[in-house]
């Protein structure tokens, strides 16, 4: 049979009445990278208080059931984020004979990546990751301190009490973040000049002759911005962890 193509005929149009329809689109296969990629982007743009199971199925236009083939829940999900943000984590190969240096990189790195993805760093505090990153960045911290010549022991508390100092001030930064967007603002330099301010204001005002030091030493209490201030304690850290390192490893 001779097709209407064939014999240059054209197609008949769809009556004027008739409502056209758009070709669906075709839905995307979950999988748990999916679910993972879209919940961190729900947390870089919202928070982590925006963060559901729910509202991760809304935006991939499906329900909340269909996740829990590939994610147990909330909380799995969100280690499988935070390992996933880990994976941005810089590493060089170890060298105890550097190890001050190193360690100080380290804690550069992970503050840097932390902070680049909102309260991220929230969803390490009071947990242990066990993610393969999570696990990564462990060996190579823990694996320097040991080669340094650190006991095990110190070294695991060592290496705790600096996660927790990298996370917890990570952690911090993200709040104010989160009420710069609350105050509707978008430029950070300008936030933080506006809250600084305020405090040095406040403090100008308290009675003197109750809080002396404080009212004197305004000007200084406010000087170093948060990154100063973050390289500073980082620098008591790692000056305490040198003082306990053996000196004949």
């Amino acid at each position: 049979m001779v097709d209407r193509k064939e014999r240059g005929e054209g197609e008949v149009p769809a009556p004027p009445w008739r409502r056209s329809r758009k070709p669906a689109q075709p839905r995307r296969q979950l999988s748990q990278d999916l679910i993972i990629d879209t919940g961190l982007r729900i947390l870089d743009v919202e928070g982590l208080d925006a963060l559901s199971m729910r509202r991760v199925a809304q935006e991939l236009d499906t329900g909340p059931a269909s996740l829990y083939a590939h994610v147990a829940g909330k909380e799995e999900l969100l280690e499988l984020i935070y390992d996933r943000v880990l994976s941005e984590i810089r590493l060089p190969a170890r060298d105890p004979a550097r190890w001050k240096e190193q360690l100080r990189a380290y804690a550069l790195e992970v503050h840097r990546v932390l902070g680049a993805h909102a309260d991220v760093a929230r969803a390490a505090l009071a947990t242990i990751p066990t993610g393969e990153h999570s696990i990564r960045a462990g060996e190579f911290l823990f694996g320097l301190l040991v080669e340094a010549g650190m006991a095990p022991r110190e070294a695991a508390v060592a290496m705790d009490r600096l996660s927790l100092y990298i996370t917890g001030d990570a952690y911090e930064a993200s709040l104010h973040y989160a009420r710069m967007r609350a105050a509707g603002m978008d430029d950070p330099e300008e936030y933080f000049e506006a809250f600084v301010a305020q405090i040095a204001g406040y403090y100008r005002a308290i009675p003197p002759e109750r809080f002396p030091y404080l009212v004197k030493h305004v000007d200084d209490l406010i000087a170093d911005d948060g990154e100063q201030r973050f390289r500073y304690g980082l620098d008591l850290i790692l000056d305490g962890i040198e003082a306990r390192m053996p000196r004949d490893p």
